[in-house]
């Protein structure tokens, strides 16, 4: 055995034993914890930004894009944003210990369906820092150990980050090694982690399709993911682009670097020469790529490509196809989607049914951005990830998913 597996499994066998501890820690304490480690952050605040002021110029050197310094960009907002994210998960009801379901048998006893922590989970992440805290916060609320695996390019921000929650974290109660971080930056401990069957019980990468690829094939510890999100809005015959106009600039522009931004954007034939140059003129930052019928109706389009179609490119770049009905608008996006997130503009009602069942993506839109798939947008306070598997979890997934369950069954005595 190589000396750094023996590190990462020496990580998760304590990791291992923290979750066991994580067990009997009750709510009241559960969240002391979560509010010290946000004081830890607010305290540390300054030195978070210091560190992350040296990955920025070292990703700026590397040539990271603009998208991928974005996410990496840790500012005095979003560490306020980070801080009030952790607090908001203080607040919100315990997932563990909850009662799913309670049946009696025919000879009088008890069976109790109850709510359970998965384990110890496995973070791993590349480029947005703010994972750390997600992760964390998430997983410890729900009674897991949690390891943390980051990339190189967020080193110093992992770091700062963790070390400040952990400064008030042991204080209020946390076990040892409950919240621990990878620094080795040799990608073979990823490997490691990812095999450590029955000290890991499951991993959640967050990343580019190419992370989560390599992951899922070397692994053997239950993996939850989602490889990328190309996303479609579609305007419909019945649509009113009035509201078209904005939810489509909203969801292309508003952060294209994120896995929820629109990509590929469908329109009704019946629609497109009135709405198409209007949305032209909207997007005039933005490169355009288009069938046939999108560059008649606006010239500036470059010709899409079959690779178009299949694209997340995470960038001010639209794809734009001309479609004649709403059959063909959900067969675009059963050949080409990702599952992620799809939405329709139509005032149409039977339309609007039509899409919501036959289109199956893990977030199904009517008349809205599709940048509201995210675990804060939809109540849950921080998002440890979204998910486009169809097992266990799917969509954002907050404190409800970072559960399990058990049968708890009561008795009198009764023998088979």
């Amino acid at each position: 055995m190589t000396e750094l597996k023996t590190q990462v499994l020496s990580q998760a066998r304590a990791a291992k034993q923290a979750a066991a501890k994580l067990r009997t820690i009750g709510t009241e304490q559960k969240n002391a914890i979560l509010r010290a480690m946000a004081s830890g952050i607010a305290e540390q605040r300054a030195a978070i930004i210091a560190a992350n002021a040296v990955d920025l110029e070292a990703g700026e050197k590397a040539g990271l894009t603009s998208a991928l310094l974005d996410r990496l960009q840790l500012t005095d907002a979003r560490i306020t944003d980070i801080i009030a994210s952790i607090e908001k998960t203080a607040t919100l009801p315990d997932p563990v210990g909850r009662l799913l379901s309670s049946t009696k048998h025919a000879n009088g006893m008890t069976i109790e369906k109850i709510s359970v922590p998965i384990g110890v989970i496995a973070m791993i992440y590349e480029s947005r820092p703010n994972v750390t805290s997600d992760a964390a916060v998430l997983c410890l609320k729900a009674g897991n150990a949690v390891i943390l695996r980051g990339g190189r390019e967020a080193a110093h921000s992992n770091r700062a980050l963790r070390d400040a929650m952990l400064s008030r974290a042991g204080a209020a109660g946390l076990p040892e090694n409950a919240l621990t971080l990878i620094e080795n930056a040799d990608r073979a401990a990823v490997g490691h982690l990812v095999q450590a069957v029955g000290l890991v019980d499951l991993v959640i990468p967050r990343g580019g399709e190419s992370l989560i690829r390599a992951i899922t094939e070397q692994a053997r510890v239950p993996v939850i993911k989602h490889y990328k999100g190309v996303c479609h809005v579609y305007v419909d015959q019945y649509a009113d682009l009035a509201m078209a106009l904005p939810i489509v600039e909203n969801a292309k522009c508003q952060r294209p670097g994120v896995c929820n931004a629109l990509e590929t954007l469908l329109v009704h034939r019946q629609r497109a020469a009135e709405f198409l140059p209007r949305l032209g003129e909207l997007l005039k930052d933005v490169e355009l790529r288009g069938d046939q019928a999108t560059q008649a109706l606006l010239p500036r389009a470059k010709p899409a490509t079959e690779d178009d179609w299949h694209a997340e490119y995470l960038d001010k770049i639209l794809a734009i196809r001309v479609v004649d009905s709403v059959d063909q608008a959900i067969e675009h996006i059963e050949t080409y989607g990702s599952s992620h997130s799809d939405a329709i503009v139509s005032d149409d009602h039977a339309t609007q049914a039509q899409f919501a069942q036959r289109v199956d993506s893990a977030a199904v839109y009517i008349n809205a951005s599709t940048r509201f798939t995210d675990g804060g947008e939809f109540g849950m306070g921080a998002e440890i990830g979204i998910s486009t598997d169809r097992l266990h979890a799917r969509g954002p997934m907050g404190l409800d998913e970072l559960t399990t369950y058990k049968y708890l069954l009561r008795g009198s005595g009764q023998i088979r």
